[in-house]
Formats: structure tokens, sequence, C-alpha cells
């Protein structure tokens, strides 16, 4: 039997349906996993009489139940930061959940954030939020349904002289020359480049393209991940981008055999001039890249790993860009990428 002593309302929702239909207190509690006096205690909790018209009849009601545990949960203690402001629990809840599309859910700090925006009197911290999602406050919001929880980050074992040290290409500009203004993020037009691969044994993927300053995502969807298409990809990014040298400064990437074609790449596919320069990261060391890594992970929760590209349509992708471009971040002060982008 569980531990704990309060359901959360899918469950009220099944205690329901059992009692409706008259199935025995001792197997409701098996099937819940609750002890039978757990059972008794939340009939009782949410029992209401029933008007039939002519007799009325004791009955056990999971939207009472949940509501009176929400009431004495405010009164224990100190009173509850959300109060009596449903608008605002349920405006949190829809875009932590965001049911229409389940893609799109929002961690609890941006929900937040958009609620803020949305100019709600209440005002919580995301620390409390959390707090309130492990407790059961909201009545469908649980941590399963959290992308990510924030987790304590093992610290990194320090290097001995006596390791054997990760290097760049030997032949090709290292990350270690790549000047103090894109390590330092001062300025814009510095971007991280990586593949998605497809599902196993099928050739396409996804390119994608991230700027480090402001966040903004590119995502090219290819037939397969062959140096010649990946520079093909990047040819036409520069002649439907307007102002493309300002834009693309610079872009740092991995040791993948896609992206060594150093001198192509470089290589400005509307004058023989030069479009932009290259660093290689070390290798095994994508951390160097860390923000088109985290932007990749975001892009699994779109398409998780097995996902065939060839059969994602542009639609798609495109949506998938306009809403990572569109998603306030922490880090950004909570604006958005493309709001950075333009210098807003």
């Amino acid at each position: 039997m569980r531990g704990r002593k309060n359901m959360k309302y899918s469950e009220r929702l099944q205690l329901e349906a059992l009692l409706q239909a008259r199935v025995p207190v001792a197997q409701i509690a098996a099937q819940l996993g609750f002890t039978r006096q757990t059972i008794y205690n939340e009939i009782e909790r949410g029992s209401y009489l029933h008007d039939y018209g002519w007799y009325e009849k004791k009955r056990y009601s999971a939207a009472k139940g949940q509501s009176v545990h929400i009431r004495r949960a405010a009164m224990k203690g100190r009173p509850m930061k959300i109060g009596s402001d449903i608008r605002y629990a349920n405006f949190l809840e829809e875009k932590i959940l965001s049911k229409s599309d389940r893609r799109k859910r929002c961690s609890p700090a941006v929900a937040l954030e958009l609620a803020r925006r949305e100019g709600f009197e209440t005002e919580i911290c995301v620390t409390t939020l959390y707090s309130y999602i492990s407790k059961g406050v909201f009545l469908e919001l649980t941590n399963k349904d959290l992308w990510e929880k924030p987790k304590r980050k093992p610290r990194r074992k320090k290097k001995s002289e006596d390791d054997d040290q990760t290097v760049a290409h030997p032949t090709l500009p290292s990350i270690t020359i790549r000047p103090e203004a894109i390590n330092e993020r001062s300025e814009l037009g510095h971007w991280e480049m990586d593949l998605i691969i497809s599902a196993e044994n099928k050739r396409s993927c996804l390119f994608t393209l991230t700027e480090r300053r402001s966040r903004e995502e590119i995502i090219i969807p290819l037939p397969d991940h062959r140096a010649a298409t990946v520079r093909r990809a990047i040819d036409r990014l520069e002649r439907k981008t307007p102002g493309f040298k300002q834009k693309f400064r610079s872009i740092t990437t991995d040791n993948g055999p896609e992206f060594l074609e150093y001198d192509r790449l470089i290589q400005s596919c509307r004058s023989k001039g030069k479009r932009f320069d290259i660093y290689y990261c070390h290798s095994y060391s994508a951390w160097e890249k860390g923000t088109v890594e985290v932007h990749n992970r975001m892009i699994r929760r779109w398409f998780p790993k097995g996902t065939d590209f060839s059969k994602i349509s542009q639609k798609e992708i495109a949506a998938l860009q306009q809403w990572m471009n569109s998603y306030p971040r922490k880090v950004l002060n909570w604006k958005t990428p493309a709001e950075a982008a333009a210098g807003l």
C-alpha cells in the first residue's frame, strides 16, 4: 500500500466511478493502492446528499473531494500563496500541460513568465510552483507532465596533466583560437551547428543552427548527412538571407565528417570571398557547443529518437522553429530568441 493518504484528482474520479458501479471498498482500495481507511476518509470528505426528487441519497463527488482537499491544504500552516485565484492556477496548468499540443508544453518557469505578461495580480516563485505540483495542488498537473525537473549538476572532475587531452582537428581552426568576443557572447552573428540523425538505417536528418547570443534557431531538413548536402544547404541559406555576412560571422562545430570540407564551407557561393569563419571543437567535447546541444534536446521533445525525418513535413518543422524562437528564456531576461535577435 502507498504511504501517502491524499489522492490526486484523477484518482478521485476513479473512486467516484467505482462507487457508482458498487465495487466493494476493499477492492477499490486494492485497485487504487490505498488503505481501506483512506478510502473511507475520502468518501466522507466528498459526500453529499443527492436529491432524486422523491428521496435523498448520500453519494460521493470527486469534484467536492478535491475542493475540500485544496481548502484544507490552504488552511494548514501558512496560507497558500496562490490563494483562491483559480484563473491563475488554471492558466499555469494549461501552459504546462498544453493539452491542444503537448509538444508545446512550457516549463514552470516559462509558465510563470507568461502569466506575468498576462497581467495576473497573483505571483509565486518557481520553487513554490514546483512544490505545489509535487503536493498535488493542481487538478491534473503532476511531476510526470514536466519535461525536465532541475537536477543538481555533478561536479566535473578536474583533469590532471597526465590525463590524455582531447584535440581539435589538427589541420583546421581550433576553438582554442576563437576570439573572446565569441566566447563571451558579446555580439550577434556567431552560431553553432550540428546534425540530428533520423531513425536507424534512415539517411534523412535535421541540420540545426543556433545563434550563441540570442539563441535564435534555424532548422533545415536534409535528405542525407553527406558533406556535399550540408554545403548545399548553407549555400541556399546564403542566397536567401539578406545581409548574410553580418548575420553569420562564425560557426562552431564538431569534427563530424559532414563538416570537415573546411575550404568549401567557408567559400561564398555568391562571390570569391570568404563567407564566415569556422572553429572546430575538441573531440568528445560536445559541451563546447552546448547551446546547440540544449536546443537539440528541445527538438527531441517534438521528434523523439527513432523518428524518420523523411516523413516529417516542412510545415511541422517550420512550426517547431517558430515555437522555439518564441519561447521565453531566463538566460535572455525572459525575452524570446526572436526578440533578442531583433535587438528588442
